[in-house]
């Protein structure tokens, strides 16, 4: 089975300002890297479907889903809070956006595809389950894993999260749901300033200090992450895949470097095989140091690929 590469032109079109981090050219930055690399040939491609409000309100009021695309500004740009802006492309990106892990989890769970990863945005995992915020609109990962429960009957699935800011959005809306376990490492004290205290039991959130390099990460991920998620055995695993924890990223003060990537990749992919059958859906959360983060997603990629 190959691993799925879903994206969507759509998901360019979304604008939050001129020297706005998050950019269009975040995804370009992934593409030709791969193209550059030659790993597109081994991927096969689709692109991203519209999610439907339905599929979105799993883990959203409907109230707030219609809020939001009630928002979109028929011209310029319109901001819901001082770093999150919608402008004229931006709700038909995050519908696509959303509608990739949607595609993703089913190709999975229909044997289509071993694994996939979405190059899509906006990223998602700041948006609380009636809140956007931190660039994020509608909690892509949390959309995707819900799918995987109500349309596919699995009674367990695992979030990952290895972005360097805490997925604070994921977290309040999957707390004390026992059919998901989240495991998490972020930058702590950083934005978005939670994630330690009194974290629901299934939440396995590991702070770090800034500074963090290879060697803590990694000790983080096996003492923390690895025996929590093998206990929990999930039946298929979502990655927040954030790439800002790189150390050319100065959204952060992390000291990741491209081997850190494939290495987690590989314990995520270790686990998946076991309990698993090997499903993982992989979503872009982070990555704004624009080289970085083209090297960073494709040795992700590359991973997942067993190439």
């Amino acid at each position: 089975m190959t691993t799925a590469f879903i994206t969507h032109r759509d998901c360019w079109l979304h604008d939050m300002g001129e020297y706005h981090p998050e950019c269009p050219d975040r995804l370009s930055a992934i593409s030709d890297r791969l193209i550059a690399s030659g790993l597109d040939l081994y991927l096969s491609s689709h692109e991203a479907p519209l999610a439907t409000l339905e599929q979105i309100a799993r883990v959203h009021p409907m109230d707030y889903v219609r809020g939001i695309a009630e928002s979109a500004p028929e011209s310029g740009i319109v901001h819901l809070d001082p770093d999150t802006a919608m402008s004229t492309g931006t709700l038909q990106a995050a519908l696509r956006a959303a509608g990739a892990g949607i595609l993703a989890t089913d190709l999975v769970m229909r044997g289509e595809a071993e694994n996939a990863f979405c190059s899509v945005r906006p990223p998602g995992h700041h948006a609380e389950r009636a809140r956007a915020m931190g660039f994020c609109f509608f909690n892509n990962i949390a959309i995707a894993a819900a799918h995987a429960l109500a349309a596919h009957g699995l009674e367990r699935v695992a979030v990952v999260d290895f972005d360097v800011h805490h997925g604070n959005g994921t977290e309040n809306i999957f707390a004390g749901d026992g059919r998901v376990l989240m495991v998490g490492t972020f930058q702590h004290p950083f934005y978005p300033y939670c994630g330690t205290d009194n974290p629901a039991a299934n939440m396995v959130n590991v702070p770090l200090p800034a500074g963090t390099r290879s060697d803590a990460f990694r000790e983080a991920v096996t003492v923390f992450w690895l025996p929590a998620l093998r206990r929990f055995a999930p039946q298929a695993i979502y990655v927040s895949a954030g790439f800002d924890a790189h150390y050319e990223d100065d959204m952060a003060s992390f000291g990741l470097v491209e081997a850190d990537y494939a290495w987690v990749t590989e314990q995520i992919k270790a686990v998946a095989a076991g309990s698993a059958q090997g499903r993982i859906v992989s979503m872009l959360e982070g990555g704004y140091a624009l080289s970085a983060l083209g090297r960073s997603a494709a040795a992700h990629i590359k991973v997942l690929a067993d190439l």
